[in-house]
C-alpha cells in the first residue's frame, strides 16, 4: 500500500510536489512543502526505525498525535514496515484511547503530550513528539516489507450495534480497491491538486486527500490553521485546487457565510462530498452560485467509497450516483436473504465480497462478521432503491447508526456514557433534524426523582468521556421512553417528543 502511493519513478518524479501544508490561508507561508522523494525518504527512514526499536511485523502502531504532517509519514511508516497502522481521532476522551489499546492490543502508541490519554499499560511503547521527529532522521533508510495484497495494512474503530466500538482491519490491497474512484468519482489526473478539507488523523483524509491523489502522481494540498468558511476559497486561489473535497456541511456553510460568486477560483474543477447524505438544495445552490458541480460518493468505514457521481456518471437528482465501474453492487431484502431485489424496490445496498476495497474483517469480532455477511454480499446496513439506469438513492440506515460529522456514531456508546450520570434515570439517543437541512445527535432523558434539567451539567459530564462529534448538541427531556412489549426503546419514535428551538 505505501508503495503504491510512494513509491518514485515516472509516475511520480522525485522532484514533484506530494504535499503542501497550510496554516495560513495565504500561498507565501506554507508551512510545509514535501516532494514525492523527500516524502518517500521520510516514510522508509521511519520504518526503518520502527523496526529498529523491535516492532515486527503485525504489531499495531496507535497513532495519538495532533493534526500534523506527522500523523500522515507515522500512518505510512507503520505500513511500509509491515506494522498496521491504527489512526485515531486527537478528539478522543482518554477513556476512548484506553479502550482502542487494550482492544487492538497495540504494542506501540504515538502519543501527543497535550491529547488526554489513560495510563499507558506497562509493554506498550511511547513516542513522544520528538520522537516521530527523531524517526523522520533515522541513520538508515529501509526497505518496503515484502507485503503481500492481503497482509492487514491498518485498523480503523467505527460504530456499531454495540456500545463499544469495533475495529475494522484492512489489507494492502484496499489501495488497490480504491481505484474505481479515480474515474467514478475524481476524474483525477497527475496534473490535479487536490484539497481536502479534513485532519490528518480522519480517515478520509488519509484516504481522499493523501492515497488516492498520490496514487495517481497529483499534489496533496491539507490546511491546518483555524477554519472558519471564509478561509477555503482562499487555499483553493493560493494553491490553485482543481478539486476540493469537504463533507455536506461545509458546502452549505461557505454558501451561507462567504461571497461565493466572486469567490470560487478559476482552477476549481469540482468538488467532491461524502460521510453524509448531500441535501439536494445545496447541491443545486453550488452549482448555480459557483458554476461547479458536486459529486457525491457514498461509502463505508468497510470499503470506502463505492457508489458515486462523477463527471462521466451525471448528477441525478436525489439519487448518489451509480456503482463505480468493476464495483459489484446489488439491493437485497432487508429482512434477510441473499436474492438481489429487481429495480425500484427498497432494500440493504450490497457489495461483493470479492471487491478488493472490502476489509478483511472485524478485529476479533466473528459474530459481526456473520451478521453483515448474506452469502457472497456484504451489507453495511445502509438502505436505498436501484433505478433502471442503475443509480442508486441512499433511503438512511437499517439500524440505528447516526451521522455526525461524517463519523458513523453508535447510540448504544453515548448512551453508556450519559447513564453514568447520577440525575440520569434512563436516557436513548438519536438524530434530531434541527432545520430542514442539519441533523444532529439528541439525548432524550428521564431524570431520576428531583433531579434538574440542566443540559450544561450532562454536556460536561459526557465531554470528559466522548470524542467531541459524538457529544449530543440537543437534550430533550421527557418522562418516559417510547418501548415495544418486550422493552427495546423505540428510538423511530423519539422525534415526536423534539421540537427545534426558533
Amino acid at each position: 500500500m505505501a508503495r503504491y502511493c510512494l513509491e518514485c519513478g515516472d509516475l511520480r518524479p522525485a522532484g514533484k510536489t506530494a504535499l503542501i501544508v497550510s496554516t495560513t490561508p495565504d500561498a507565501s507561508t506554507a508551512a510545509e512543502t514535501w516532494t514525492y522523494g523527500e516524502l518517500e525518504d521520510a516514510v522508509l527512514r521511519m520504518a526503518a526505525g520502527l523496526r529498529a526499536d523491535g516492532l515486527n511485523t503485525g504489531d499495531r502502531l496507535l497513532i495519538r498525535l495532533e493534526n500534523t504532517s506527522d500523523f500522515a509519514l507515522l500512518f505510512f511508516a507503520a505500513i511500509a514496515a509491515g506494522l498496521i497502522a491504527l489512526p485515531a481521532s486527537s478528539a478522543l476522551s482518554a477513556r476512548e484511547v484506553a479502550y482502542y489499546l487494550e482492544d487492538s492490543g497495540a504494542r506501540a502508541i504515538a502519543l501527543a503530550p497535550h491529547l488526554p490519554a489513560a495510563d499507558i499499560p506497562s509493554g506498550v511503547k511511547i513516542y513522544r513528539e520528538e520522537d516521530v521527529a527523531a524517526l523522520r532522521k533515522f541513520a538508515t533508510r529501509g526497505a518496503y516489507a515484502p507485503t503481500r495484497g492481503d497482509d492487514p495494512a491498518f485498523l480503523i474503530y467505527t460504530s456499531g450495534t454495540t456500545a463499544s466500538s469495533k475495529g475494522v482491519l484492512h489489507a494492502h490491497r484496499s489501495v488497490w480497491g480504491r481505484r474505481p474512484m479515480y474515474r467514478g468519482w475524481y476524474a483525477i489526473t497527475p496534473q490535479d491538486r487536490v484539497l481536502h478539507a479534513g485532519a490528518f488523523n480522519w480517515t478520509y483524509t488519509l484516504g481522499t486527500g493523501l492515497c488516492d491523489p498520490w496514487a495517481n502522481g497529483a499534489t496533496a494540498l491539507v490546511y491546518t490553521g483555524e477554519k472558519d468558511p471564509s478561509v477555503w476559497f482562499r487555499l483553493m486561489a493560493a494553491h490553485d485546487a482543481t478539486i476540493f473535497a469537504a463533507v455536506p456541511t461545509l458546502y452549505r456553510q461557505i454558501l451561507k457565510y462567504c461571497d461565493v460568486e466572486s469567490g470560487v477560483p478559476p482552477s476549481l474543477r469540482h468538488g467532491l462530498t461524502a460521510g453524509e447524505t448531500l441535501p439536494g438544495e445545496v447541491a443545486r445552490n453550488w452549482r448555480e452560485r459557483t458554476g461547479t458541480p458536486l459529486y457525491e460518493a457514498l461509502g463505508m468505514s468497510e470499503m470506502s467509497t463505492f457508489i458515486s457521481s462523477s463527471p462521466s456518471v451525471p448528477v441525478k437528482a436525489g439519487a448518489v450516483g451509480k456503482p463505480q465501474d468493476g464495483r459489484i453492487v446489488v439491493i437485497l431484502p432487508a429482512e434477510g436473504g441473499a436474492d438481489p431485489l429487481p429495480a425500484g424496490e427498497e432494500g440493504l445496498i450490497a457489495v461483493h465480497r470479492s471487491d478488493p476495497g472490502l476489509m478483511l474483517g472485524y478485529w476479533n469480532r466473528p459474530e459481526e462478521e456473520a451478521r453483515v455477511m448474506h452469502g457472497d454480499w456484504f451489507c453495511g446496513g445502509d438502505l436505498g432503491v436501484m433505478d433502471e439506469e442503475g443509480y442508486i438513492t441512499h433511503r438512511g440506515r437499517n439500524d440505528d447508526l447516526m451521522n455526525a460529522l461524517g463519523y458513523r456514531v453508535s447510540p448504544l456508546e453515548v448512551e453508556q456514557v450519559l447513564a453514568e450520570h447520577p440525575d440520569i434515570a434512563e436516557v436513548a439517543v438519536t438524530e434530531v433534524q434541527v432545520r430542514e437541512d442539519v441533523r444532529v445527535i439528541g439525548a432524550f432523558i428521564v431524570l431520576r426523582n428531583n433531579a434538574l434539567s440542566d443540559p450544561e451539567s450532562f454536556k460536561t459530564f459526557a465531554g470528559a468521556m466522548l470524542a467531541d462529534y459524538k457529544m449530543p448538541r440537543e437534550f430533550i427531556f421527557i418522562d418516559r421512553l417510547p418501548r415495544t412489549p418486550n422493552g427495546k426503546v423505540k428510538r423511530r419514535e423519539l422525534h415526536r417528543f423534539y421540537r427545534p428551538s426558533g
